[in-house]
């Protein structure tokens, strides 16, 4: 396997920057080299997609300079499955088409073999100027982060991914290990240093609590967090998104449509194949434009929502198009139409 990246960089230059970040200790340390690399020089060039804002509206992504789509494409679903390159391919190309110019995927989507990484990579080694590249690592580690991103600009085939998260916190343990000495943190901050990442954000969606402590101790660019209308029924975000906010955070909306389980329609698995303690019993209750509309009336950035095939995808680009903000009693009237499917809907939180 070729063991150079697109911008010439090889392995060995990677590993170098693992170490860096690893003798650098504190998050304050010492300040950039005053000479760019060539990471940092191409990275300071910020992507564009010229069909967005004929798309949809666009709202700035917090201070990171970024005009985003008010819908985003999240790189699960279709785009996770393994040997699933054509179904992947029309997706992406199609997004980025429509004017869609965020592309949120992680190294822990489509298993080991990265397969979300894979099909993004394919397209932005010819549209990488097109989209606005997010990935992710779950590894709380300095090194063990530094690796993962090692692999994902191989399989990404770009010299620097415009915004690096750390994946689903959910715990204290998460953001002290973090934080640490020889923390992930670490290789955040040198990542940015050397251009290999633009900006800095952090994820979940388990307890808003333990992102609220992690945006507390240190300066994120970004936050992706859960957010639907069945959220003020327990463990609400609401006052992270303040947070974020009120710190001119850019905030990534997810689980809109809970996956299905707040839509009309959904038809949920046996309960033997369903994993998890919360279980989906029932069909949803609301359309996915009151689930988008219900997102988009609160101060988020935009919304990234998976997709299984083109027509769901152009659906949400149309939807995002003809978005109108909802007032304070048609938000309202939407949390209580999902209140039958309120649990169901939030089994990602903490219980």
């Amino acid at each position: 396997m070729d063991q150079r990246t697109p911008s010439g960089m090889d392995r060995r230059d990677l590993l170098k920057l693992g170490a860096a970040a690893l003798v650098g200790g504190s998050l304050v340390g010492e300040a950039p080299e005053a000479k760019p690399t060539v990471a940092a020089r191409r990275s300071a060039v910020p992507p564009f997609n010229p069909a967005t804002a004929k798309a949809m509206p666009t709202r700035n992504l917090g201070r990171t300079g970024h005009l985003v789509g008010l819908f985003s494409l999240g790189c699960q679903a279709a785009l996770e499955k393994p040997d699933n390159h054509e179904a992947a391919a029309a997706i992406l190309e199609r997004a980025l088409d429509l004017g869609v110019n965020y592309l949120d995927t992680s190294a822990r989507y489509g298993g080991d073999a990265r397969w979300s990484e894979r099909y993004v990579g394919e397209v932005m080694k010819r549209r990488r100027s097109h989209a606005f590249l997010a990935t992710k690592t779950h590894d709380r580690t300095a090194d063990g982060s530094l690796r993962l991103l090692e692999t994902s600009l191989k399989l990404l085939q770009t010299d620097h991914v415009d915004l690096w998260q750390l994946h689903a916190m959910a715990t204290q343990e998460d953001v002290d290990r973090v934080c640490a000495k020889g923390g992930a943190l670490e290789a955040f901050r040198k990542a940015k240093e050397q251009g290999l990442v633009r900006f800095l954000g952090l994820s979940g969606h388990t307890d808003p609590d333990i992102l609220m402590e992690a945006i507390r101790r240190f300066p994120f660019d970004t936050v992706l967090m859960a957010f639907n209308a069945a959220d003020p029924y327990h463990l609400s975000f609401r006052d992270l998104l303040d947070l974020a906010v009120e710190r001119e955070m850019g905030v990534i909306g997810m689980k809109i449509p809970a996956r299905g389980r707040l839509l009309q329609g959904y038809q949920p698995p046996p309960l033997d194949q369903q994993k998890g303690a919360v279980k989906a019993t029932r069909t949803g209750t609301l359309t996915m434009k009151e689930a988008m509309g219900y997102a988009l009336s609160h101060p988020l950035s935009t919304v990234i929502i998976g997709v299984d095939t083109v027509a769901q995808l152009e659906e949400n680009v149309a939807l995002a198009r003809a978005y109108t903000p909802l007032n304070a009693r048609q938000l309202k009237a939407l949390e209580a139409k999902a209140g039958p499917v309120q649990e169901q809907s939030q089994w990602y939180k903490r219980r």
